[in-house]
């Protein structure tokens, strides 16, 4: 139950719930725009969320670099291409305009005041870009520079790490188009300990926060919302043995992420079984529930943004199960996945968001999700050429995969039909060989091949044999980068309830929210460009009107 106002043991204008990129985005626009004293709350000893451990990018339609780089766009393709692609009715025109009014603003306030710093990537096409208001070649996202983390002092080793467990030194963009750094620049990003990717992301974030002084406590969960009347006034939070009252003046700002780790709300929400997710286990539906206590209305609720992963051990050091992101291991040359019947069931290569759903594919007579599990398989040419989840480039396979020195006995050692698998792989290398998927078009489209192997042309980016023994295999999860349903909230951010009105003093943002773009995961930083724009929002509005 929510609580009403009385003692407080602390007071300050904004309270932010969460350090990921939105929480943090939302904390600096607060203080930046006026709210004098802000405080970020975090959950765990570790700071930045799941977006610590992601690619780190933004989907960010209308920035000026688009314009700069010769990207021609327009609010009216962006809309088009979204509501194509969102189920019908389902997207709100006022948030949807917040988002593109609002995005540019942010990357401008980034440049300007933070030291974040993102740029646009080269060629890379949204995730369905055949689709109307689609980008083919032109670019919506943007992607980090690496960032220092020697400029973060103690700081840094609160940093959640990578899902790899190895940091990398360089952005997405100089991977993709020049690989092989100087060793000189290498060696001396090696000894700054710089960063890429989602690390390089909120290391910027976090200095920016560091340099403004403002508060940040860590381990210290927040359970209930304070109302005085219908406004929301604070928060009850636990720390270690004690429960702390802070008043928040100006608004109280959730960025706790989805609800993905709570089986409760999993089962009684998402549209179908999410066996596997890949964020940060303190997604447990915190700010969910402490919304809805307050009476706020909710949309979304049964999407995510689905991802394919698979578990690598027992724990992971919070006694939770630590699941891998599988996404370039089944979109590489010489790999697939096949289902419980042992055959392929999907075009591999698509984007993983639009590739969750089909794992829910539900079959009327045998009452089962015919497509799990599934399991994705590969050879020893794969192996060692590119990285295969936890082992490196060229090593091998993890010790937890299994092994064999056939198809059919692969199969066998799966619980599959061995005969069957073989079937499928040699229907697969035919289609290889003749240079076309006929089963599912794999490598037909431009995304299909933008993550594959340069050193191929289309469709060989993505498209090779597997034929070299050994084979192996690891079973996949339907997993999720986190959950995109939630408490919805108007252009400003607010929280709002059943009647559509405004719970005074409430905001959300990140994960948290329903998304502002319905589920549509409109190309690379889908769920990072909406969910961080409208924490900036919430920052903004918390600090200037709150």
């Amino acid at each position: 139950m929510s609580e009403q106002a009385g003692d407080f043991d602390l007071e300050v204008d904004v309270v932010v719930l969460g350090t990921g990129g939105a929480g943090l985005t939302a904390a600096l626009a607060a203080h930046d725009f006026g709210a004098g004293e802000v405080l970020v709350l975090e959950k765990y000893g570790m700071i930045g969320g799941t977006t610590a451990m992601s690619g780190g990018m933004l989907w960010l339609p209308l920035n000026d670099q688009e314009a700069e780089n010769g990207v021609e766009d327009s609010f009216e393709e962006i809309v088009s291409y979204l509501d194509g692609l969102a189920a019908e009715n389902t997207l709100d025109p006022e948030n949807v305009g917040a988002f593109l009014d609002a995005g540019p603003e942010m990357l401008r306030y980034f440049d300007e005041k933070t030291p974040v710093r993102l740029k646009l990537f080269p060629g890379f096409p949204d995730y369905q870009p055949n689709a109307v208001g689609g980008k083919m070649h032109g670019s919506r996202s943007l992607d980090n520079e690496a960032f220092p983390f020697d400029e973060l002092g103690t700081w840094a080793r609160w940093v959640n790490p990578p899902k790899t467990g190895w940091p990398r030194r360089t952005s997405m963009i100089e991977d993709y188009y020049t690989p092989n750094l100087d060793p000189e620049v290498i060696a001396e990003r090696e000894a700054r300990d710089f960063r890429g990717a989602g690390q390089a992301l909120i290391g910027a974030l976090l200095k920016g926060v560091i340099d403004r002084g403002i508060q940040l406590r860590r381990e210290s969960r927040a359970r209930t919302l304070i109302r005085e009347g219908s406004r929301v006034v604070g928060i009850v939070t636990e720390e270690a043995d004690a429960t702390l009252r802070i008043k928040a003046r100006k608004g109280v700002v959730i960025a706790t992420g989805g609800f993905e780790w709570n089986e409760q709300l999993v089962k009684s929400f998402l549209r179908g079984p999410m066996t596997g997710p890949v964020s940060v286990p303190e997604c447990e539906g915190d700010g969910l529930l402490m919304a809805m206590e307050v009476g706020a209305s909710l949309g979304n609720m049964p999407n995510a943004w689905w991802m394919m992963s698979s578990q690598e051990m027992a724990a992971h050091g919070r006694g939770k199960a630590n699941y891998l992101i599988g996404n370039q291991e089944r979109t590489r040359p010489g790999s697939i996945l096949v289902n419980r019947s042992a055959k392929r069931f999907a075009n591999e290569a698509v984007s993983y968001n639009a590739l969750g759903p089909v794992l829910h594919n539900f079959d009327e007579n045998t009452h089962d999700y015919v497509n799990l599990p599934y399991w994705v398989i590969v050879d020893s040419r794969y192996t060692s050429k590119y990285r295969f989840f936890t082992a490196v480039h060229g090593s091998g396979a993890p010790d937890w995969a299994v092994s064999a020195s056939t198809i059919e006995e692969l199969g066998n050692k799966l619980g599959l039909d061995g005969a069957v698998l073989h079937d499928t792989v040699e229907r697969f290398n035919a289609d290889v060989r003749s240079g076309r998927d006929t089963e599912f078009g794999r490598g037909d489209a431009t995304y299909d091949n933008f993550w594959g192997d340069k050193d191929f042309e289309a469709p060989y980016r993505t498209l090779g044999v597997i034929d070299q023994a050994p084979f192996y295999a690891v079973k996949m999860e339907a997993g999720v980068l986190g959950t995109c349903g939630g408490p919805r909230a108007n252009e400003h951010a607010q929280v709002i309830d059943w009647a559509n009105e405004p719970i005074e003093g409430l905001y959300v943002c990140s994960n948290a929210m329903s998304s502002p773009t319905a589920g549509v995961y409109g190309g690379a930083g889908g769920t990072l460009g909406p969910g961080m724009t409208f924490g900036f929002i919430a920052g903004r509005h918390a600090a200037q009107h709150g």
